[in-house]
Parts: C-alpha cells; structure tokens; sequence
C-alpha cells in the first residue's frame, strides 16, 4: 500500500470568481500520475466520496473530488444541476465549472495532463458523460447510473465510457441507448446492467448482491481505466 498524501485544494470556478474547496489524495513520489475527477452524488462530497477518491490513490492515481457545492448556496446549486441536467445538458454552469476542474488538475505537478479520466455517480455520472462528450483532453470516462445527456449523436466524438448501472433502474434505458449510440460509432465502451440491484449499489450497498457488483463494477472501472490512461 502506497504512502498517500492528502489535501484541501480551491479549485477555481469557471467564472473566476469563487473557488470550490475539494479533496486532493495522490501517491507520495514525483512520477507524474494519471488524473482522475470524482463527481459527488446530489449529496456533494462526503466520506464515501472522499473514501473512492482514496481507492483510486492506492492504485496509483492522483484523485480529485470535486465539492461543486461549496462556497456557493446549495439551492442555487441544485437550480443549476437541474437545468444542466435538462435544459442545457451540454452547455452549462456546472459542466464549465468541472471543465475548470479538469483544467486544474491538468495543471498539477503530480498529474500527467494527457491521462486523466473521470467518474461519477448518479448526478455526478450524469456530468461524467457530459464531460466524455465536451473536453476533448478526458481520455476515459465512467458512469455509475448516471443520465445520458442529450443527444446522442454529440457520442460520436466520445472518449471511451464505461457504466455500470442497475438494471431495471431509471436510468437504465438511457443507458442502453449510450450503448448503442457507442457501439454504432466505433467508441470504445464497456456498459453493464446488474440485475437485482438498485439505485446507488456502488456507494451504498444494501445487500450481498449489491456488494457483488461493487466489487466487480470497481474492478471492470479499474481495468477500463489502466487500459486507456496507462
């Protein structure tokens, strides 16, 4: 197990104007690292983020968690997920203000700005799949039940996506059309449906069914990832 450091960092926002206080956990060492971005639930970021974040740094990756609602009033926040969610899905306060955060990890010492990936979960995997589709420098992207934005045809210049959802869960067709709007593009993708689980499996796991697909869900996410930023 890698010695780890951890810290606060202030993540510009878009507009330049105020800052997102996020979590920074990476291996001690100086290689430079592969980047990855970690978008919260609608819960923002809490221990079981901070927590993935970390697991990600023990396998050799700098790792940052994004807190999209700090500084800021959370209703304010929530009125801009929402229309980003369903008005602009790729046009938005909160997808430039994780264009920025992609930015500043580029810019870190540790991060090798030409490996960076990033994961969400259910909101957060909503703008996971956003940013697959707007910034051109995210190498691989995953999507833990998250929404598919609009439209699909903005997946033909996708970076390769992998998600993992429940199978019978509200986003699970959306989910399908991604995979075939992925496969018809020559993307290269890796979508799978958990049959008996439900929303959220991955961060809160409910039963031995559940923490069976975590566990393979992390382990298909990692495999993904070493197979397009290492």
């Amino acid at each position: 197990m890698p010695s780890l450091q951890t810290s606060t960092v202030s993540v510009p926002r878009a507009d330049s104007k105020e800052t997102m206080d996020s979590f920074f956990v990476r291996p001690e060492g100086t290689d430079p690292l592969p980047g990855v971005v970690v978008i919260h639930e609608i819960f923002g970021l809490n221990d079981n983020i901070r927590d993935i974040a970390t697991r990600f740094a023990e396998q050799g990756y700098a790792a940052l968690a994004i807190d999209l609602f700090s500084n800021r009033n959370r209703a304010i926040c929530m009125m801009q997920i929402i229309h980003g969610m369903l008005i602009r899905p790729l046009k938005n306060a909160i997808l430039a203000d994780l264009q920025s955060t992609f930015a500043f990890l580029q810019k870190q010492p540790a991060v090798d700005a030409k490996r960076i990936g990033v994961v969400g979960f259910c909101m957060g995997g909503g703008y996971a799949l956003q940013l697959a589709v707007t910034e051109k420098g995210m190498k691989a992207a995953s999507a833990f039940y998250g929404a598919v934005p609009k439209p699909l045809e903005a997946f033909a210049e996708s970076c390769p996506i992998i998600g993992s959802y429940p199978a019978k869960d509200f986003s699970a067709q959306g989910a399908r059309d991604l995979d075939a709007a992925l496969e018809k593009n020559n993307i290269p993708h890796n979508i799978k449906f958990y049959e008996d689980t439900m929303h959220s499996f991955f961060n809160h796991p409910r039963t031995p069914i559940e923490e069976a697909a975590a566990k393979d869900a992390w382990r298909r996410m990692l495999s993904f990832f070493a197979m397009h930023l290492n």
